[in-house]
């Protein structure tokens, strides 16, 4: 197996801790819109897929959707900063692969403002040579165009390109686009909840992800 070259990331779940925040802001929105509400789990079942994607059974024009998105962010961006928090070991994660001589890159469903946001609160943003959020592509993951976009942009080679991420709309993606899988534990997923997307590598640190670098 060739040397990784180029390490992909996702965002929440990820290298931040957001998903109860995450889960919060939906359930604010169905409950200001008079929406019946839905469960913890349902909400997580879609988190890796964008806002666009989780109102659509509720927005049926545009003005809706607007409406919807606009409530949720409202409420999420005011509580970002006093709840997200870095995972313990991504920061250094990162710097470490880039130490290492790797590029990174960031493939969200968040749109470009909100992950720069999420980045910069745990002091990454100078972290990534690129960065694919949801309105950077047409077809979002689970398709592996958010995928490809990364990899083109930075000129790698999927053979020698790892995507990490938490959910199963990440390992879709990475495996379609060709790129090796990282699945990793310390987010909101079990090994159980990924194990049918057969990810190339299961992580359960932030640190064993180091120890790819030299395969």
């Amino acid at each position: 197996m060739p040397s990784l070259k180029t390490v992909l990331f996702d965002l929440d779940g990820t290298l931040i801790d957001s998903i109860r925040l995450i889960i919060d802001s939906y359930h604010h929105t169905l409950a200001v819109h008079g929406i019946p509400p839905k469960t913890d789990q349902e909400w997580l079942d879609g988190i890796g897929t964008p806002l666009r994607v989780q109102f659509a059974e509720w927005a049926h024009d545009e003005e809706q959707m607007d409406a919807l998105i606009a409530t949720y962010r409202e409420y999420n961006i005011f509580h970002h900063d006093s709840r997200v928090t870095a995972y313990p070991g991504t920061v250094e994660m990162v710097r470490a692969v880039r130490a290492a001589g790797c590029r990174t890159g960031l493939v969200t469903s968040k749109n470009r403002i909100g992950a720069f946001r999420g980045l910069r609160l745990v002091g990454l943003e100078d972290a990534m040579d690129v960065v694919v959020g949801a309105d950077d592509v047409t077809n979002p993951k689970p398709h592996r165009e958010p995928v490809d976009l990364a990899v083109a942009q930075l000129g790698a080679d999927p053979a020698t390109t790892i995507y990490v991420g938490d959910s199963l709309h990440d390992m879709h993606a990475g495996r379609g686009a060709g790129v090796r899988t990282g699945a990793v534990l310390w987010g909101p997923f079990s090994r159980s909840d990924l194990a049918a997307a057969e990810p190339s590598h299961w992580l359960e640190t932030p640190a064993e992800l180091l120890t790819l670098l030299g395969d």
